[in-house]
């Protein structure tokens, strides 16, 4: 069984209640209680795998690429290679950065197979010390180019979150 479930994340900075609950899928006082806490679980979900795909426009066209991401403050910070030149197509932009755990082996009666994805404004940043060691080691090359790591920050403004369930009984 397929199940997906967007919200309206309410995480935008400046975001309050006055213009919170002109989101889609919100009422006047916001997100309701349910989108809150599925934003909470998609969050949680992306946290426990490390890569994801990023989703843009270049030259008016979609385009998707590889990134290291890590969950920090209710935002999502992605590490891609500077050689490609994906990040400034994204900075200032409107993007997509979506993950799954659709690499693990079909459920047993454990957790279901899930994919979230995350849309809004991403830009440049220069994260913390402690936030880069947090990502690991990069690769050692991209395309046979030395990795020269670039961060971007996306700020959620909606989600989506799928399950994939399995029914023991066939």
């Amino acid at each position: 069984m397929l199940s997906s479930r967007p919200s309206d994340t309410g995480t935008a900075t400046g975001s309050g209640p006055s213009d919170a609950g002109t989101a889609a899928g919100s009422g006047p006082s916001g997100p309701p209680a349910s989108s809150v806490a599925e934003k909470l679980r998609a969050i949680e979900l992306l946290g426990s795998v490390r890569y994801g795909r990023l989703a843009m426009s270049m030259r008016a066209l979609p385009f998707l690429a590889v990134a290291r991401h890590l969950v920090v403050e209710g935002g999502v910070i992605l590490r891609m290679h500077r050689g490609l030149g994906f990040h400034e197509s994204c900075d200032g932009s409107v993007v997509a950065y979506g993950a799954d755990n659709f690499n693990s082996p079909a459920p047993v009666g454990g957790e279901d197979l899930w994919s979230v994805q995350f849309t809004g404004p991403a830009e440049l940043v220069h994260p913390a010390p402690e936030q880069r060691e947090r990502f690991g080691t990069g690769p050692s090359a991209v395309n046979g180019e030395h990795f020269d790591p670039v961060y971007l920050r996306l700020d959620p403004r909606l989600s989506h979150m799928h399950t994939l369930a399995f029914d023991a009984s066939t």
